[in-house]
């Protein structure tokens, strides 16, 4: 490492001052694999997230205060982060008191984002998570690591037009997906393709999740299915009835025809992420014996939930590279309103899996896609685990080398 490298603060940046297992991930797998750089961890918000297993995060505006005169390099962790607008980090920034309001504030939000996006997260920023060289006084380097942003084509002009302004001034963009990376070659912006960082943490992280599968969030869950069980999860906006008893009826179909018991988490707290309360009236309306809630919202816990599990079914991508990382077999379940065949999941599982492993099915599809996914072989869903960390290994040492 170079003396100038050593005299430079490493700024890892991203959407982890906020409860989402994905975005918690990323700065734990990005620090494993920078060691020896002075790192700090940054979000839009100042957020202490130790307690769920993340990090204590400081708000990039004091940062960037805090290090006028320090030589930084700027690291964008990973996700949908050129998607993201004001209103919407602040909502999923907010707490459960805030939530209401703000969204009601959508309104002025749309009338003067900038001066809205400054008032309530300290930052003159339409698409807050996407930093610019200027940010900093001293910016040495900057990089995005595997991001998403397959919608931005559709975003509103003016943040369209700062997201590329500081995509075009970055030292090297990689993206998780093809369908970025071709909205972003068809703007002249040169792109390589790179895994989510999340394939990294069966890899980086295997001692440890294995050893939190013996605490009592996950064990007392094993105990319970000695045959195994189904990790499920999906979001708190599939909790009307009828969406909730068509899910009920496939899950006892499939815990039934397998054997299995049925163990709901949440891969994210925040605002417009997951909710116990939809979990515990799903499981009102199962006849299947052993279907049990994972309260604790510990990544770590909820890593070692789906490790251990026999297949992971739900609507988070990060709950399926989790399952993918550990060779388990996977599906992602699709909102019944979505009509749109275009997202994260797809675009991820077309550009990184094999083609005849399904990427979202529709709810009333579930017991014969996970069926299926059941019967793959283990050894090929292995091979694709050690492919995922041997292009995410490879890829990153070349990004990182450029602030080396």
């Amino acid at each position: 490492m170079t003396d100038a490298t050593n005299d430079t603060e490493t700024i890892l940046f991203g959407a982890f001052d906020r409860h989402n297992v994905g975005d918690m991930l990323f700065p734990h797998v990005l620090a494993a694999m920078l060691p020896g750089r002075r790192i700090r961890f940054a979000g839009v918000a100042e957020r202490d997230l130790r307690a769920y297993g993340g990090h204590f995060v400081e708000a990039l505006s004091t940062l960037a205060f805090s290090c006028r005169d320090q030589a930084v390099d700027i690291v964008h962790v990973g996700g949908e982060l050129l998607t993201c607008d004001a209103w919407e980090a602040a909502v999923m920034l907010s707490s459960a008191e805030q939530t209401k309001s703000i969204i009601d504030e959508r309104t002025a939000w749309l009338k003067a984002p900038t001066e809205w996006a400054h008032a309530h997260l300290g930052l003159s920023a339409r698409a807050p998570y996407v930093l610019s060289r200027a940010r900093f006084a001293r910016t040495r380097g900057v990089l995005f690591n595997a991001i998403g942003g397959i919608d931005l084509e559709h975003r509103e002009p003016r943040m369209h037009a700062e997201v590329i302004e500081a995509l075009r001034n970055a030292n090297s963009v990689t993206v998780r997906d093809i369908i970025t990376q071709c909205t972003l070659d068809a703007l002249g912006i040169r792109t390589r393709l790179l895994p989510d960082p999340a394939v990294m943490v069966a890899e980086l992280f295997g001692d440890l999740i294995r050893n939190r599968a013996a605490e009592e969030a996950v064990s007392a869950i094993r105990d319970a299915c000695p045959n195994g069980y189904i990790a499920v999860q999906f979001s708190a906006d599939f909790g009307d009835d009828r969406t909730l008893d068509e899910i009920a009826v496939q899950l006892d179909s499939i815990a039934a025809l397998h054997g299995l018991g049925v163990a709901f988490f949440r891969a994210g707290i925040a605002p417009w992420h997951d909710d116990l309360d939809v979990y515990e009236r799903t499981r009102q309306r199962m006849r299947t014996p052993s279907a049990h809630i994972m309260a604790s919202p510990n990544i770590w816990d909820i890593c070692a939930l789906i490790a251990n599990s026999r297949v992971y079914c739900g609507s988070s991508l990060h709950g399926r590279i989790v399952a993918a990382a550990f060779a388990l077999p996977r599906v992602n379940v699709r909102h019944p309103a979505r009509t749109v065949s275009r997202s994260k999941q797809i675009a991820f599982v077309n550009t990184w899996e094999d083609s005849d492993i399904p990427a979202e099915v529709a709810i009333d599809e579930m017991t014969r896609r996970v069926d299926a996914v059941l019967q793959v072989d283990r050894a090929r869903l292995q091979r694709t685990a050690s492919m995922l960390v041997r292009e995410y290994q490879a890829g990153f040492k070349r990004l990182s080398a450029l602030i080396a």
